[in-house]
């Protein structure tokens, strides 16, 4: 104890000893604050005169003929077609006929045309000021359409005109709304987790047969995820435990061809092409056969929605 101690004030002497001398403390100064005051002066005798600010009216512009033309019959519209598909593109296409026109807003035939689309003539749209017209209900009709001017057959669809042929005028399409958003509601909890669980299959499968075989093909793959993906979520149905099986994404690009082939290109010669996809539809009866193994799936899978179709007076 004796020892530590004398340690311990050995210690403090050397801190001590360290220490720089204090310099003197500067003597305190006294500062005298006065307070700010402020006075607000009596108002004038005589008042301000009014300043008169007339409201900014709106610029007047004059209301101009839309520019561009159709072209002779037949001709025009097959010439705008061979420009949209193949001699210019499609951005090309748009791109060339605002230069001409100087405008966004032109008069031009849409693909396909004839002899799938018997009118083919459409005032294009093409800036932010001018499009939200296409919005208005009562300006713009949208019955029996889905791209443009075209709607596919309804030989494609059970012989039913689907949601997207609809015009919100028209009584069930608020209804095959209301419908699709009690799906969406209904299976909302599911959308995460299916997504979570089928792409991880998804690249367990592309890293095995990268192990296996050197090389694995993502295409494939992911249309096979992206369909059990759907079936999960929305249905919960693993289409591989039905008569199904892994054949889904093959027939639902199928279908989608014969679809939308007439606004597609395939790459082919282009007079080829068009003479087979673009001026006649292709016979939906060529897959009547993988429409109704589609059509046999879903209807199996989704009793809980037909219920509710039936509810709200669609389907009976």
């Amino acid at each position: 104890m004796a020892s530590s101690s004398s340690a311990l004030s050995s210690l403090q002497t050397q801190l001590q000893s360290l220490k720089k001398p204090s310099s003197p403390k500067p003597s305190p100064r006294r500062f005298s604050v006065r307070p700010i005051r402020a006075s607000i002066s009596k108002k004038p005798s005589v008042p301000a005169p009014p300043v008169n600010v007339s409201p900014s009216e709106p610029t007047k512009l004059p209301i101009l003929k839309i520019p561009g033309d159709y072209g002779l019959p037949l001709i025009g519209p097959f010439k705008d077609r061979m420009d949209y598909f193949y001699n210019q593109g499609r951005d090309e296409y748009f791109k060339s006929k605002i230069q001409k026109y100087r405008s966004t807003v032109f008069r031009a035939n849409m693909p396909p045309g004839p002899f799938i689309s018997p009118n083919p003539q459409v005032v294009v749209l093409l800036d932010g000021k001018s499009f939200p017209v296409l919005f208005d209900v009562t300006k713009v009709e949208k019955k029996d359409l889905f791209t443009g001017t075209f709607m596919p057959s309804t030989e494609l669809t059970g012989g039913y005109r689907v949601l997207s042929y609809l015009d919100p005028s028209e009584p069930k399409h608020a209804k095959l709304k209301q419908l699709m958003f009690y799906l969406l509601k209904s299976r909302r909890d599911h959308v995460i987790p299916e997504f979570n669980a089928g792409y991880t299959e998804l690249f367990m499968s592309l890293e095995k047969n990268l192990a296996l075989r050197g090389k694995a093909s993502f295409g494939e793959a992911n249309d096979q995820a992206a369909f059990n993906f759907l079936a999960r979520c929305w249905f919960g149905i693993d289409p591989a435990e039905t008569t199904l099986g892994l054949d889904g994404p093959g027939l639902v690009s199928k279908w989608v061809l014969f679809n939308l082939g007439p606004v597609l290109k395939l790459g082919l010669p282009k007079y080829l092409e068009d003479l087979t996809i673009h001026t006649f539809r292709l016979p939906p009866l060529l897959i009547k056969k993988s429409y109704q193994r589609l059509y046999d799936f879903f209807y199996a899978s989704s009793g809980f929605l037909l219920d509710e179709a039936e509810n709200l007076g669609i389907y009976t």
